[in-house]
């Protein structure tokens, strides 16, 4: 269980062993896009390989600053994209690639989610790779996810490529001490990631380690992958990306339904990076 601080955040200068080295605290005007040089967005409806329902957008009614937070707002409405494809839901996923990559270092964000059945907001990075090697060959660490009708459980996960060349899910799940849920108010979610070792935290409390050797099927962790297969290869020793988004729709959370509620926003006060301090 994790003790909640809720605190505002961990001042950087506290940090041992870590230095800061890029970040985006959403201080612009209100209404204004998040910072361009920072940030760029996946757009269209294609479903990202999870049948999700949303297109995602540009537009500042999907993702904007205000008071000091990034928003993004899944929106129930009809909507047709550039590709043509119309959907009933919009959202956005912003993205740091081309921008911003690092390997290795503490990854961290604080963020108050949305809730509700068919909701899926994430905190998550991608292999800079991807478009050369394609997925799950790039490798994916997932800091923080969270499927909206189980608002007082979120996930830290790996995803990497299995031996017959499908993918691994390694996920590990985080509740609360309080029993209250993560949509309450703002918590601090982030990986603290080496060469050979991936660690998860929730408001500084560790809950999740995997590395090279973790089996499939360790304690405490669950995985859609068949515990008859192995690891392929450690992913995890190149530079990555960073995502924000909120999905709605898809093939864990589910589709909405009459209990689904909209609009529902993810407030993001900051994403920091940090790169390991050598002595």
């Amino acid at each position: 269980m994790i003790q909640s601080t809720q605190s505002k955040s961990a001042d950087p200068a506290t940090l041992k062993n870590f230095t800061l080295v890029w970040s985006d605290e959403f201080n612009g005007p209100n209404g204004s896009a998040p910072d361009p040089q920072k940030w760029t967005y996946d757009l269209g409806g294609t479903g990202w390989g999870n049948n999700e329902l949303e297109t995602y957008t540009n537009r500042r009614e999907n993702a904007h600053v205000e008071n000091g937070n990034l928003v993004i707002t899944a929106r129930k409405e009809n909507y047709e994209g550039t590709d043509h494809i119309a959907r009933e839901y919009t959202s956005a996923r912003l993205k740091t690639q081309g921008l911003f990559t690092q390997a290795f270092g503490r990854f961290e964000a604080r963020i108050k989610i949305p809730h509700g059945q068919g909701i899926w907001p994430a905190f998550w990075m991608l292999g800079d790779n991807i478009e050369k090697v394609g997925w799950p060959k790039c490798g994916e660490i997932d800091i923080m996810e969270n499927i909206g009708k189980e608002p007082a459980t979120v996930h830290g996960s790996i995803h990497g490529p299995l031996s017959n060349g499908t993918a691994t899910d390694l996920t590990a799940p985080a509740k609360l001490a309080s029993g209250k849920d993560f949509s309450d108010a703002f918590h601090v979610y982030a990986v603290e990631w080496e060469p050979t070792e991936v660690r998860f935290y929730v408001d500084q409390t560790q809950f999740a380690t995997f590395t090279p050797q973790t089996p499939i099927t360790s304690p405490g962790t669950t995985t859609r992958s068949s515990p008859s297969e192995t690891a392929g290869a450690w992913v995890f020793d190149h530079p990555y990306f960073l995502l924000l988004n909120v999905a709605v729709g898809g093939d864990w959370p589910g589709p909405p339904d009459a209990t689904s509620t909209y609009p529902q926003t993810m407030l993001v006060d900051y994403v920091r990076v940090y790169a390991p301090t050598h002595n």
